[in-house]
């Protein structure tokens, strides 16, 4: 097969065309309507709620259409939203005991999108139409996908995670047996890239196709390499220094800094998780993402490192039934809390490799301690360590002594503590979720 799209642009040319967004034509933006279609878990959903305020704060009509497990943070918050799916499905899908497995969570997460694609794509027939509207969503909404062929809608594909654009230059690392990938041949890269379409095209085939074949439309290949990009407008909400531009990336690609969103203005912070951080020393932050149901590992691994290093723990899982009958002494568990509320005050985060939670933590200027699973964890892992801010850990070593040692090393590491506050201050005063917008209403006309 050839990789066309691996083919490398050259530099000037790809920099002119795609460095910076789109200028506005007019002094200030027109309203227009935005559709919002956000896919996935807390982690997926927090950064459009962000940009879905911002937007709304620049005097645009926005709608929100996810699922209805988001329906109490959406109103608090006055957000219009249409439903996709019942809490019931979100809960049937969070518990699939595949859905965190290397290997089979792409499947689970496939057949639970073609479950949705004909709701999905009425959504967009009926609230995404039209010259003054705009539709911003992520390339796994494939039924947005393809109604950009159909129904001739405006269509953003903001992708929050550097792993969703495959490159020969600077690789994405697509699975954790893959952490050697950018020390091969690009000869070598381009075939094992070969390979992996085939991989993704294989597994999301019904995903996409069986909806598309419903339509009359063709059959579409190369899914994640090419085809789930906005042929207009692509954003990677992500900066360039965590993720540079490659010279193969699409050539309309605007990098807009991270989507720093997570409930601060909308969820009331227990005073008992305020309480807990003023009673001693800054503790370690223990999470292994929203929607884990399968983190008993995780968290007995976390209260045996925090009580062997005799430091301070703060355990974050809604689901208490994966917290261990006893914890040492100082170690807590709360279901929620900000992370703009708690990370500023914390020793270090350990966590699951997710994009916001190592956001979150690079904009609070603490280390990482990764354990990275699969979708996009090991390559933001990967890329967290090449900053110098992470240590990373792989499930099967995830033990409380391991643990213990590597948090050990992390925190007594001076350099560590430097390239964190250095990176916490290249993300001081940027406002990603505003230069997001700008590319949005550059892409409406407005």
């Amino acid at each position: 097969m050839t990789l066309l799209w691996l083919r490398p642009v050259r530099e000037h040319d790809y920099s002119v065309r795609s460095r910076a967004p789109p200028r506005l034509q007019s002094n200030g933006p027109s309203p227009m309507r935005v559709l919002l279609i956000p896919v996935g878990s807390a982690g997926d959903v927090h950064p459009y709620v962000g940009l879905a305020l911002a937007l709304r704060g620049r005097g645009h009509d926005v709608t929100l259409a996810t699922s209805a497990y988001f329906r109490p943070l959406i109103a608090r918050l006055g957000l219009r939203l249409v439903p996709l799916g019942t809490v019931e499905q979100y809960e049937t899908l969070t518990a699939h005991p595949n859905l965190w497995h290397h290997r089979k969570g792409l499947n689970v997460i496939a057949g639970a999108l073609q479950t949705v694609s004909a709701d999905l794509y009425r959504v967009v027939r009926e609230h995404g139409v039209g010259d003054d509207t705009v539709v911003i969503a992520p390339g796994l909404a494939f039924a947005v996908r393809t109604a950009h062929d159909t129904l001739g809608i405006r269509l953003v594909t903001a992708h929050l995670q550097p792993s969703c654009f495959h490159s020969v230059h600077r690789s994405p690392v697509l699975h954790a047996a893959l952490q050697r990938i950018n020390a091969l041949p690009r000869v070598l890269k381009r075939l094992l890239f070969a390979l992996i379409d085939r991989v993704a095209d294989r597994t999301l085939d019904a995903a996409v196709n069986t909806h598309r074949q419903e339509l009359g439309l063709g059959r579409v290949r190369h899914i994640t390499s090419r085809w789930w990009h906005s042929p207009t407008c692509v954003i990677g909400m992500f900066p360039d220094w965590f993720a540079p531009v490659q010279p193969d990336w699409p050539p309309h690609v605007h990098l807009t800094g991270f989507p720093l969103y997570d409930e601060r203005d909308a969820t009331e912070v227990p005073p008992e998780v305020a309480a807990f951080l003023d009673a001693g020393d800054p503790p370690v932050v223990f999470v292994a993402g929203s929607s884990n149901r399968q983190a008993e590992r995780f968290f007995q691994a976390a209260a045996d490192a925090c009580g062997q290093l005799g430091r301070r723990g703060l355990l974050l899982t809604q689901y208490r039934e994966q917290l261990p009958a006893k914890m040492p002494a100082g170690v807590r568990h709360f279901d929620y809390a900000p992370f703009t509320e708690v990370l500023p005050r914390a020793a270090a985060l350990v966590h699951h490799g997710g994009i916001g939670s190592a956001a979150q933590a690079l904009a609070a200027g603490v280390p990482h301690l990764v354990m990275p699973m699969t979708f996009d964890q090991p390559d933001n892992a990967d890329r967290l360590r090449e900053l110098g801010v992470a240590r990373v850990l792989p499930p099967a070593q995830f033990r409380g002594s391991a643990v213990a040692r590597e948090l050990e090393q992390l925190l007594g590491s001076t350099e560590t503590a430097v390239r964190c506050r250095t990176l916490a201050q290249r993300l001081s005063g940027v406002n990603g979720l505003r230069a997001a917008c700008e590319v949005i209403e550059a892409v409406a006309g407005c």
